[in-house]
């Protein structure tokens, strides 16, 4: 009897440890209301500003869950934002910052980092003409950041196609169609000439001729000239969320490796493919991919705190 008693006990606290660890839509229904129109108004504010904006918040929120779960840790001064993926590129800390005070002023000590920046993501999206999603919220922030994660674990520029899916496999279960899916994020934003260089300088054969010397005219052969020089990765549509990333690929026109390998002649060419000539299939993958992605281990109920300012721990 008292082994019974024992086993339904460790029953009840699995069962409890599970809807504590659950997240909501309807997490701040009644602690801050004005939450997620306080985080929209500043966002659509930073877009229409900067354009670009739109994709760097995506970016962080991405950088941010690859690496130790959706936290806020690549919020943290220092720590994350100096590993090799983010260190001078990474965008947005202010448009978060800007937002989180003013939240603060509403709601005292309430809504996370990790969730202002997860609805962030959401918001940019829409703000450049993407779909929408319901984002499930209660994540807490975490008190540290783990830079070697940020070296590791983020796929880089120069990934191959096996190298892409093992990545996101690792996170959260993220399968191929949700990388590709993600991939699309690059149908806006834009990237620096040292992450496209060795593509268009002969490191390649699978891009489109005219496209690799139109971009050779911003981006010097030379290592270390014009490395900061941008490019549109969507050389369609820059500041709008569409599908034309996925016909570009068909084009040869990915602007990274890492985009390029995604459409030649291997097993993700038929999704790409798919996503080319049907803009409902990818919004719909998309948001499936966002949502899963936004619930990589999220700190909730005691774990983490819930930040004052999103680059510092609370003292």
């Amino acid at each position: 009897m008292a082994s019974s008693s024992y086993t339904s006990l460790l029953v009840l606290v699995a069962l409890v440890t599970a809807a504590s660890a659950q997240l909501s839509p309807t997490f701040y229904g009644t602690s801050c209301p004005r939450a997620l129109a306080t985080i929209k108004s500043g966002v659509m504010a930073a877009v229409t500003s900067d354009p670009r904006m739109g994709a760097s918040l995506l970016r962080l929120h991405f950088h941010d869950c690859f690496v130790q779960g959706c936290d806020a840790s690549v919020l943290l001064s220092g720590m994350e934002q100096n590993a090799i993926p983010n260190a001078g590129s990474l965008r947005g800390f202010g448009v978060i910052d800007s937002i989180k005070t003013q939240i603060e002023a509403i709601c005292k000590q309430t809504v996370s980092c990790a969730d202002i920046l997860t609805v962030a993501a959401r918001d940019s999206v829409v703000a450049l003409g993407g779909p929408s999603w319901t984002v499930p919220l209660g994540r807490r922030d975490s008190i540290d950041a783990n830079e070697n994660e940020a070296n590791t674990d983020l796929p880089g520029f120069n990934s191959s196609r096996a190298e892409l899916e093992a990545a996101f496999l690792k996170k959260g279960g993220l399968n191929t169609v949700d990388m590709v899916a993600l991939s699309g994020a690059h149908t806006i934003g834009q990237a620096q000439c040292s992450t496209f260089r060795a593509r268009i300088y002969g490191g390649d054969t699978n891009i489109n001729t005219a496209y690799a010397a139109s971009l050779r005219a911003n981006c010097p052969q030379t290592v270390g000239s014009g490395d900061g020089s941008l490019a549109n990765l969507d050389t369609t549509t820059a500041n709008t969320f569409d599908n034309a990333y996925y016909t570009n690929l068909m084009s040869q026109k990915g602007l990274l490796h890492s985009d390029q390998v995604l459409f030649n002649n291997d097993t993700t060419d038929n999704t790409v493919r798919n996503f080319a000539s049907n803009p409902a299939a990818f919004s719909s993958a998309f948001t499936t991919a966002m949502i899963k992605m936004g619930n990589i281990a999220p700190k909730t109920g005691t774990q983490g705190q819930i930040r004052l300012s999103c680059s510092r721990v609370n003292s």
